[in-house]
């Protein structure tokens, strides 16, 4: 066997024309295209690079971006102010400031000052509730997207176990949501977890997101299971690879991200869909204020 590749590429392109199409038609109907702003501190390469990325992106979909850049010095009071006002103005749809943050800031706290209806990373606490109570509004972004992926490979999720590997806040913890929110039986591996190959072996669909290159080795997988690689690792020569042993792990899976082009592009996919989200949802509510008065 070797698994068929699932091409990230692809689906998140299918992502940009369907916010495209959807945005296009506002403005056709003489409202306005989302606007997302993105806050990005200091001159990290990384960092600069993927905020080029979905700056770009919203130039591609129609997204209005307002972009903010602040020096590495700045004080947590002043950012905070900054957030405070883009969470004041109402032709703002979605904030995202870009991790990490320099260390004398503290990232939970700005995070959480985001207005939750403009959260489109999907950090808040609020809208993580939400997933957990089935109930998703704005979701984040990675396991939004490796949803999205599942769903192309034709995943049924209903009566499916799945193990998710790494448990960070931003992706393994959510993503467990995810799956669950799909029909799966989800399990989440930790650093506590006492056998992680066997939870692994016993899964049809695995999820690695633990930063650690090829640790989930080819032979743990079950044979025809959906493996999805999240990991992203720069390797002493240079070259990229993802948290799973990939040239084993394809001999086994029926289906799987490479790394790269499999589950990163749909972050930034993922993120314009939320930020048109955003917008509509905002656009309801304050319609609803209005009737309401």
């Amino acid at each position: 066997m070797s698994a068929q590749l699932i091409d990230g590429k692809a689906v998140a392109a299918a992502v940009h024309e369907r916010v495209r199409t959807a945005v296009a038609a506002r403005t056709a109907a003489g409202r306005r295209a989302p606007a997302l702003a993105t806050v990005l501190v200091g001159a990290d390469p990384a960092s600069e690079i993927y905020v080029r990325n979905k700056r770009l992106t919203c130039e591609k979909v129609g997204v209005r971006s307002v972009p903010m850049h602040f020096a590495a010095d700045i004080g947590e009071t002043e950012l905070l102010a900054a957030v405070d006002a883009l969470n004041a103005d109402e032709d703002i749809d979605g904030i995202l400031v870009q991790l990490p943050l320099p260390a004398h800031i503290d990232a939970i706290r700005v995070t959480e000052r985001i207005r939750a209806d403009k959260d489109v990373d999907g950090f808040h606490p609020y809208n993580i509730g939400r997933l957990a109570q089935r109930l998703p509004v704005l979701r984040p972004c990675t396991p939004y997207g490796v949803i999205e992926l599942l769903k192309s490979a034709g995943e049924t999720f209903k009566g499916k176990r799945a193990v998710v590997v790494g448990a960070s806040n931003h992706v393994g913890r959510p993503m467990m949501l995810e799956l669950m929110l799909a029909g799966a039986t989800a399990t989440c591996c930790h650093r506590f977890t006492a056998d992680v190959a066997g939870e692994v072996a016993r899964a049809d669909i695995v999820v690695a997101a633990v930063g650690k290159p090829r640790m989930v080795q080819g032979d743990w997988i079950k044979p025809g299971a959906t493996v999805i690689d999240i990991g992203i690792n720069r390797l002493p020569d240079g070259k990229l690879c993802g948290d799973v042993d990939f040239d084993a792990a394809r001999e086994r899976a029926a289906f799987i991200t490479p790394v790269p082009g499999g589950v990163g592009p749909m972050t930034v996919a993922m993120l314009m869909q939320n930020t048109l989200t955003a917008c509509v949802a905002r656009e309801g509510a304050a319609a609803e204020a209005t009737r309401n008065r």
